[in-house]
């Protein structure tokens, strides 16, 4: 009987013994191609976040994998594509991975990639990075219904571009005055003739411009001056494209002011790594993403990635600016800010972002970051970008209404980009018979609020506020003015920048009787006047309201 215990015991002791020395790291080297090692390599098991760095001799150790599972190791350095070695079990000490060199150059005869798998190409986008049934929210399916895939065939962009409607009828040609000291100059449109709006062409028709530069990138990389972005075809009718974006590999910025220098919009303002004949190139935000020719770039993630594109200065004026009114913002700050992509690529809808069936892998979604890119046309975002405070009550023979609106969730000014954005703020007071009291005192929405029947949203003089960066142009002193690759000065901006706000302050007659108070904040994308002659129908888009009685 005692042998028995005794034989027990000394059996279960080496089991202990056992599970105590099981393997639970895995050590190995990185290398080049030529055999040398890599230092501050960030060695990685695949998808998680159990990671280390190479020491100067390449080794590296990982410490913590599950025992008993076949694992993917992946490195990556600076310079190197990422590259990984598959089936390696937790013990392991001699896992050996070699990092292939990138181009560090840029080759301009590289043909971007069509997005589309109708392409007919193994690396057209869509094959992998979108499901078949196209239900999951993968890069592709989200990218084709942002407005970034939409760039190049934005009908409002293209009527403003040619000067015409969206039925294709044509404004006049601008007609040009002469002076001795300036030459020649543009003139007002003639009131006797029909007008749809103005447009490029009209002011500048021996010319393509630079608008290509952002809108359609494809075509313009080599060439941002030449290309009339309403003749593109091909890849480049994709707008800001996958293989274009992926493709990029640095930002040309003005180290005193980290802005993109003057007059360099979109392409001019971006560094490419195209890769040679025969090989690949894609940077992202991910540094185990391999087998492949891919790299990490941290850009990926950051707000510079898209200043090129959201600033913009045209005869000295700065059009577009939500890059710099980010950077003016805390919304900059290296510590506790935000970058653009934290609200316009949020991460956490899908746990994936190449399909299982084509070598994709489960990841902690919080890494994935969405492609849709929610904008100016999407409600949701509009709706949780400024918040709004309302209170009204009686003052003897008076209805006092007082409003805030604080920009207290976007990082740059509300509305931004565009100068022919705009918010109006309505504030309607009606008695008990549904009839609108009798306005007394307080700001009116301005004459670009349009002047016409309310119920059409032609709202200037009613009681409210307008708020938008107002343009007039230098010659014809037209204004509100969108035509801004005319000379133009900036005659107001009221917008709310990041975290400003902005209180106004109402008197309406009182009834005896109950009174309803209705407060709107609309978000409009062009100026009335504007949209009446290009045939745009954009509804405006609620960003908050509030209802208050009073008895």
């Amino acid at each position: 009987m005692k042998r028995g215990l005794f034989t027990f015991a000394i059996a279960l002791l080496a089991v202990l013994v056992s599970c105590t020395s099981r393997p639970d790291s895995i050590g190995g080297v990185v290398l080049d191609e030529d055999g040398n090692p890599l230092a501050g390599a960030v060695v990685r098991i695949k998808a998680t976040e159990l990671e280390t760095v190479s020491d100067q001799d390449g080794h590296f150790e990982l410490t913590g994998p599950v025992y008993g599972e076949s694992l993917f190791i992946t490195a990556w350095v600076p310079g190197y594509f990422i590259h990984g070695v598959d089936s390696v079990q937790a013990g392991a000490k001699d896992v050996e991975i070699v990092l292939e060199k990138h181009a560090d150059s840029d080759h301009p005869d590289y043909e971007f990639v069509s997005a589309f798998s109708s392409a007919g190409l193994a690396g057209n986008c869509q094959n992998c990075h979108a499901e078949a049934d196209e239900t999951a929210a993968l890069p592709f399916t989200e990218w084709k219904q942002d407005a970034h895939a939409l760039s190049a065939q934005n009908t409002r962009f293209l009527s403003m571009y040619l000067g015409q409607d969206l039925a294709g009828n044509q404004s006049p040609l601008t007609r040009k005055g002469y002076n001795r000291d300036y030459g020649s100059f543009p003139l007002r449109p003639d009131p006797t003739k029909p007008y749809y709006g103005p447009g490029y062409k009209l002011d500048f028709p021996d010319t393509a411009g630079n608008c290509a530069a952002c809108h359609t990138p494809a075509a313009s990389v080599n060439n941002p001056y030449s290309v009339n972005p309403t003749t593109v075809d091909g890849t480049a009718e994709e707008g800001v494209g996958c293989d274009f974006c992926h493709k990029v590999w640095g930002v040309r910025l003005d180290p005193a002011s980290g802005l993109p220098t003057l007059n360099m919009p979109g392409t001019l303002s971006f560094e490419f790594r195209r890769p040679p004949e025969g090989h690949q190139f894609f940077a992202g935000p991910l540094d185990d993403v391999a087998p492949g020719e891919d790299t990490y770039s941290p850009l990926q993630q950051q707000s510079q990635f898209c200043a090129p594109c959201h600033f913009g200065v045209f005869w000295d004026t700065v059009i577009y600016n939500s890059f710099g009114e980010w950077l003016e913002s805390p919304y900059s700050d290296p510590e506790n800010g935000k970058a653009c992509q934290d609200c316009h690529m949020p991460p956490g809808k899908n746990d994936h972002f190449v399909r299982i069936d084509k070598g994709g892998v489960a990841r902690n979604p919080e890494t994935i970051f969405s492609h849709r890119m929610p904008g100016a046309a999407d409600s949701d975002l509009l709706q949780n970008a400024v918040s709004i405070q309302a209170d009204s009550h009686r003052k003897g023979d008076r209805i006092i209404v007082d409003v805030k609106i604080i920009n207290d969730q976007s990082g740059h000014h509300v509305p931004t980009d565009s100068p022919l954005r705009q918010l109006i703020l309505l504030v309607q007071a009606t008695g008990a018979d549904g009839e609108a009291l009798a306005f007394l005192e307080g700001p009116v929405v301005p004459a670009w609020g349009g002047v016409g029947n309310q119920e059409n949203g032609y709202y200037a003089g009613l009681p409210g506020k307008g708020y938008a960066k107002i343009l007039g142009e230098l010659w014809t002193e037209v204004s509100p003015t969108g035509a801004y690759w005319n000379p133009t000065r900036v005659l107001s901006d009221n917008r709310l920048g990041a975290f400003d706000s902005d209180e106004s302050h109402y008197v309406f007659e009182a009834p005896d009787d109950p009174v309803k108070i209705e407060v709107t904040l609309l978000f409009r994308r062009a100026f009335k006047e504007l949209m009446d002659q290009k045939g745009w129908d954009v509804p405006d888009i609620i960003m908050e309201s509030d209802l208050l009685d009073i008895p």
